[in-house]
C-alpha cells in the first residue's frame, strides 16, 4: 500500500490503522520544507529476519503472534544504525503499549554528558490475555527527517526464556542502549522469593529493578528509578520480594547498565570540550546471571524469634540457680558466724538481751556505723585497734573483748555521736570539700606514697550515694531524649525506602535481610534483643546486691560498714541502662544503616566504655571519681567529635591535626589529673611549677617517681594514645567511629588489665565466680571479635560496593555473621559487667586500710 500526502497538520484524515504514526510523524512534516511530499510505506514483516533498509521514506512493518494465557514469550526489537546528524524514530504500537526511542540513543550522564549508541534492543511489554489463546498485531512505525537516505537494520526475535524458572540460573548480556527483563510468577505455596543478580565484572556499573506487570516497563538509565524498588549493582545485587506487594503474583526483573560508573565508585571520564559534544561510551556491555529463589518461610521466623527468646531467658534461669546456692551458702556462713559453744555466763555474754545495743555483732557495728574509720581505744593503749584487724575473720572475736569494748567506748559515745550528727546533717558534697582545714587535710592524705581505700573512702556514705546515683538518673534522662527522635527517623527512613524503593538508601546484607511488615531486615533488629534482655539481667542482679548491702548496713554488720570496697551501685545502673540502650539504638540503626545514623550505633558504646573505666577508677577512689555531670560533658565531646569526624574527616588533613593534638592534649592532662589524685591546678603558674619540678626531680638530683604503680600505667596509657593519634593522622581512617571506639577500647583493656596485674601483685585473691567470668568472657569477646571483622556491609563504600561484601545466612538460614556479632557481643558486654561487680568480693572481709590504692 502506498500513500501520497501533502505536508501540514493532517490528523483528522488519518485512517484507523496510522494514528499513532500520524501522532509520531506529524510533527517532523510539519517542519519540513513548504510542498515536499513523503512516502509512506507499510509491509508485512516477520521474526527472526534481518531487514536492511537505506531509506528516507516512512516505513510500518506489521507483526502478528500468538500469545497464550499460560505461557509468555518475549518480543525483542533490535535496531542498529550508522551515526547520523538526523535520528531515526522507531515507534512500536502494540495492542495496550506504545514504545518509542531513537538511534542513535543519546543517554545523559552526570554534568549533562552525552554519549551516543547506535545498537539499540528494547524488550517490548507483554501485557496479559483473558483468553486461552489469541493472535496479536504490533506494528513498528520508522520514519526520519534526514534529507538523504539513512541506513539501518531491524530484527524482531521472539525471547524464549522471558519467564524465570525457580532456583533455574539465566545468563544473558546487557548494555546501556540494550537493557533485560524478564517476567517472574510466583509458583503455588511461595510467598516471598529472593531475586540474586551476578556477575563476574565490576564494571560497567549496573542497576536490577524489581517493576510490577505494567506498561510501560521504565528499562533505561534515565527513568529505571521511576517505579519499583531498585539497586544499583558492581558484582552482585538481591531483593527480596513479596508477593502482598503484587496483586498480579507476578513481576519483571530489569537489568539496565548505566551510562556511568560514578555510582559504584568507579571514575569519571573527562569533561568534553565542547557543552554538545557526543561522547563515545565505548565497549559497556556486560554478562550477568539472574536466578529467583523462594525465601524463608514463616515457620523460620517463629524459630528465630525462639532461638533469640532462648539463648537470652537461659542467662536468667542460670543467674537464677546461681542466686540460689548462693544464698545458700551465705545463710550456712551466717549460721556459724552466729552459732557459739556452751560456755559460761561471762564468756557469752550473759544478761545481753536479743537486739540490744551489746548483743554480739552489734557493739562494733554500732561503732561502725558512726565513724568510718577504724575505732581506737581513746581511753587506753592507742596501739589496740577494735575494728577488723588484717584479714582475720570476725568470728574469732570473743564476746567478752566486744562486751568489754562496748563498755570503755560508751563515755564517748553521746559526744562522737553528736560530732557526726552534725557532720551528716547535710548530704552535700560542696559541704566537705570547701573547708580549708580539710583541703589541708587533702593534700596530706592524697599525697602519700601508699595509699589505702580508707584514705580515699573519707567522704560520708550518704554524700556519695547520692553523688553516684546521678550517673543513674542522667543516663536515664539522655536516654529518652536521644531515643525518641532517633525512633522517629529512622522510621522515616524506612517509610522513604518503601516509598521510592530506592534500596541504595540502607546497607543492609541483602543476601540474608528477611522483611517483617514495614521492616526490610528484621532478622538484623531481633538479634538485638540480648543487649535489652541482659541489661535488664544486670540491672536486677545490682538491685539484689544493693537490697543485700542495706539490709546489711541495717543490721549494722562490720562487714558492710568497714571492709571491702565501699559499695556505690548508681554506676552499676547507668552501665546497665546504657547496656539496653545500646540494644534499642542499635536496633534503630539497622532498621535503615547508613552513614548518617552510624552513631546511633556507636554513641552508647562509648558511653559504656567511659562508665567501666570510671567504674574500674571508682573502686579504690571513692571520694576523688568524677562527677556524674563532669563525665557526661566529655562523653558530650567525644561524641560531638565523632558525628564531625563522619561528616569532614574523611580525607581532611585540618580536621585531623586538630583531633590529634586535642587527643594528646586531654591524654596529658588525665594524666597530670590521676597521677597527683587532683591536688594540682591549671592557672597561670603550671609553667612555673612544671619547670621547678624537671629541675628540682631531674636536674638538681635524678630522683624517680614518687608513685611508680601510677606513673607506670600512664607511661603506657600515653604510648597507646599517641600512637593511635599518630596511626590516625597518617592514615586518616574513613571510619573515624569505629576509630574513635577503638581509642576508648584499647584504653578500657589497658586499665583493666592494670588493675588485674596491680591485683594480683598487691597479694589479694579473684574469686571462683569472678575468674570464671573473666575467662567466659575473654572467650566470647575473641568469637565475637571475629564475627564482627567479617564486614557483611560497610557504609564507607557505595552502595554498590558494599554489597560486594553480602553473603549468606549462616544460622537456622534466619541470621547471618553480623546477627552472631549482636548476640556474642552482648553476653560478653553482660560478662565484663559482671567481672566488674565480682572483681573484688575477696576484699568483703578485709578491712579497708589494709586494702592498697592503685
Amino acid at each position: 500500500m502506498r500513500t501520497r500526502r501533502k505536508p501540514g497538520p493532517v490528523w483528522p484524515g488519518c485512517g484507523a490503522g496510522l494514528v499513532v504514526l500520524c501522532l509520531c510523524v506529524a510533527p517532523y512534516g510539519a517542519s519540513a520544507v513548504v510542498g515536499e511530499t513523503k512516502t509512506v510505506y507499510q509491509r508485512d514483516a516477520e521474526f527472526d529476519v534481518t531487514y536492511t533498509v537505506t531509506s528516507d521514506i516512512q516505513t510500518i512493518y506489521a507483526f502478528n503472534h500468538t500469545v497464550s494465557r499460560n505461557k509468555t514469550e518475549g518480543v525483542r526489537v533490535s535496531v542498529q544504525s550508522e551515526q547520523v546528524d538526523s535520528p531515526i524514530l522507531f515507534v512500536v504500537r502494540q495492542k495496550q503499549a506504545v514504545v518509542s526511542f531513537q538511534v542513535p540513543l543519546v543517554l545523559r550522564g552526570l554534568y549533562q554528558r552525552k554519549y551516543s549508541y547506535t545498537h539499540v534492543g528494547r524488550t517490548l511489554c507483554q501485557p496479559p490475555t483473558r483468553a486461552a489463546s489469541e493472535i496479536q498485531f504490533f506494528f513498528v512505525d520508522v520514519s526520519t527527517l534526514s534529507s538523504r537516505g539513512v541506513n539501518y537494520q531491524l530484527r524482531v526475535s521472539r525471547v524464549e526464556s522471558f519467564t524465570l524458572q525457580t532456583d533455574t540460573k539465566f545468563s544473558f548480556v546487557a548494555t546501556p542502549s540494550q537493557p533485560q527483563y524478564f517476567k517472574y510468577a510466583f509458583p503455588d505455596g511461595v510467598d516471598s522469593v529472593i531475586v540474586k543478580v551476578n556477575s563476574q565484572m565490576t564494571f560497567p556499573c549496573s542497576v536490577m529493578s524489581i517493576q510490577d506487570i505494567l506498561c510501560p516497563v521504565y528499562d533505561l538509565d534515565n527513568n529505571v528509578a521511576f517505579i519499583g524498588m531498585y539497586q544499583t549493582m558492581t558484582k552482585t545485587a538481591a531483593i527480596t520480594v513479596q508477593r502482598k506487594d503484587f496483586p498480579s503474583n507476578s513481576f519483571y526483573v530489569v537489568i539496565v547498565v548505566k551510562t556511568e560508573d560514578e555510582a559504584c565508585g568507579g571514575p569519571l571520564r573527562f569533561y568534553p570540550l565542547r557543552p554538545d559534544e557526543l561522547i563515545d561510551a565505548g565497549n559497556r556491555s556486560k554478562t550477568l546471571d539472574v536466578v529467583v529463589s523462594p525465601a524463608i518461610k514463616s515457620e523460620v521466623y517463629v524459630m528465630g524469634m525462639l532461638f533469640c527468646l532462648g539463648i537470652f531467658l537461659s542467662f536468667y534461669i542460670i543467674t537464677f540457680l546461681v542466686a540460689c546456692v548462693e544464698n545458700k551458702r551465705m545463710h550456712k556462713r551466717r549460721e556459724g558466724l552466729l552459732s557459739t559453744p556452751a560456755a559460761s555466763p561471762a564468756e557469752t555474754g550473759k544478761g545481753l538481751t536479743p537486739g540490744s545495743p551489746y548483743e554480739y555483732g552489734s557493739i562494733a557495728d554500732n561503732s561502725s556505723l558512726l565513724s568510718s574509720e577504724p575505732i581506737t581505744d581513746s581511753v587506753g593503749s592507742t596501739d589496740v585497734n577494735y575494728g577488723y584487724m588484717g584479714r582475720e575473720p570476725f568470728k574469732r572475736r570473743s564476746l567478752t573483748t566486744l562486751f568489754h569494748l562496748a563498755v570503755r567506748i560508751e563515755r564517748s559515745l553521746d559526744s562522737v555521736g553528736r560530732c557526726r550528727q552534725e557532720s551528716l546533717s547535710s548530704v552535700e558534697e560542696d559541704d566537705y570539700d570547701i573547708l580549708a582545714d580539710i583541703d589541708s587535710d587533702k593534700n596530706i592524705v592524697r599525697t602519700k606514697k601508699f595509699l589505702c581505700v580508707s584514705d580515699l573512702a573519707r567522704k560520708d556514705k550518704r554524700v556519695l550515694n547520692k553523688k553516684y546515683q546521678i550517673y543513674f538518673w542522667n543516663i536515664a534522662t539522655i536516654a529518652v531524649f536521644y531515643a525518641l527522635p532517633v525512633i522517629q527517623l529512622v522510621i522515616t527512613y524506612q517509610t522513604v525506602v518503601n516509598v521510592t524503593g530506592n534500596q541504595d538508601i540502607c546497607y543492609y546484607n541483602f543476601l540474608c535481610a528477611h522483611p517483617l511488615g514495614a521492616l526490610s531486615a528484621f532478622n538484623n533488629i531481633l538479634s538485638n534483643l540480648g543487649y535489652i534482655m541482659l541489661g535488664l539481667l544486670f540491672l536486677l542482679i545490682v538491685l539484689h546486691r544493693d537490697i543485700m548491702h542495706n539490709r546489711a548496713l541495717l543490721r549494722h554488720e562490720v562487714a558492710a560498714l568497714e571492709c571491702g570496697i565501699p559499695k556505690h551501685f548508681g554506676l552499676f545502673y547507668a552501665m546497665g541502662t546504657a547496656l539496653m540502650m545500646e540494644g534499642l539504638l542499635s536496633a534503630c540503626y539497622h532498621v535503615c544503616p547508613n552513614y548518617t545514623n552510624f552513631q546511633f550505633d556507636t554513641s552508647f558504646m562509648y558511653m559504656i566504655a567511659g562508665l567501666c573505666m570510671l567504674k574500674l577508677y571508682q573502686k579504690r577512689h571513692p571520694d576523688i571519681n568524677a562527677s556524674a555531670y563532669t563525665a557526661y560533658a566529655c562523653l558530650a565531646a567525644v561524641i560531638f567529635f565523632s558525628v564531625l569526624g563522619v561528616v569532614f574527616g574523611k580525607g581532611n588533613m585540618v580536621f585531623w591535626i586538630v583531633f590529634s593534638v586535642i587527643h594528646i592534649i586531654a591524654t596529658l592532662l588525665l594524666s597530670t589529673q590521676l597521677y597527683y589524685m587532683g591536688r594540682w591546678r591549671l592557672d597561670s603558674g603550671i609553667l612555673r611549677r612544671m619547670l621547678y619540678v624537671v629541675y628540682t626531680d631531674c636536674i638538681r638530683q635524678c630522683s624517680g617517681p614518687m608513685y611508680i604503680d601510677r606513673m607506670v600505667l600512664l607511661v603506657m596509657g600515653n604510648i597507646v594514645n599517641w600512637s593511635l593519634a599518630a596511626y590516625g593522622l597518617i592514615e586518616r581512617p574513613n571510619d573515624f567511629a569505629s576509630y574513635l571506639l577503638a581509642i576508648a577500647i584499647c584504653n578500657l583493656l589497658l586499665y583493666f588489665a592494670f588493675y588485674i596485674i596491680m591485683k594480683l601483685r598487691s597479694g589479694e585473691r579473684i574469686h571462683c565466680l569472678a575468674l570464671v567470668c573473666i575467662l567466659f568472657t575473654a572467650v566470647v569477646w575473641g568469637f565475637a571479635l571475629f564475627f564482627f571483622f567479617q564486614g557483611l556491609s560497610t557504609w564507607q563504600k557505595t552502595p554498590a560496593e558494599s554489597r560486594e561484601h553480602n553473603r549468606d545466612c549462616i544460622l537456622l538460614s534466619f541470621f547471618d555473621d553480623h546477627d552472631i556479632w549482636h548476640f556474642l557481643s552482648s553476653i560478653a558486654m553482660f560478662g565484663s559487667f559482671l567481672v566488674l561487680l565480682t572483681l573484688d568480693d575477696d576484699l568483703d572481709a578485709v578491712q579497708r586500710d589494709k586494702i592498697y590504692v592503685f
